[in-house]
């Protein structure tokens, strides 16, 4: 099986579907135009082969970079070189469960 995700205007994905294996070459029309969903529908990998991760309902994909996102955690995130989203601190590494406050730009424990 295939897997599709539907992208709308601004690049969001909106809609992920399984389309039969013998459709994979022609995904975009077989979903577009046979069956009458309309939009664009870009080829994603459960198993994250293609375009770096799975595509996600809420998450974008990134055309200039031909990769799949997960969506922003918060504003202040910025993405790495691997495309995953981190916090403008660290998160602590001392065991502890901690919660980001975006307002203070820190981690606060729970």
């Amino acid at each position: 099986m295939a897997h599709f995700a539907q992208i709308d205007e601004n690049n969001f994905v909106v809609n992920v579907l399984v389309i039969p294996d013998e459709q994979e070459d022609r995904g975009q029309d077989y979903l577009a135009v046979d069956c009458g969903l309309g939009g664009t529908w870009v080829q994603t990998s459960y198993n994250n082969n293609i375009r770096h991760r799975y595509a996600v309902i809420g998450g974008k994909y990134d055309a200039n970079r031909d990769v799949f996102l997960y969506p922003q955690p918060y504003p202040s995130w910025t993405l790495d070189s691997n495309y995953d989203w981190q916090p403008p601190v660290a998160h602590p590494d001392d065991g502890n469960l901690y919660v980001w406050n975006e307002a203070q730009q820190q981690w606060d424990t729970e």
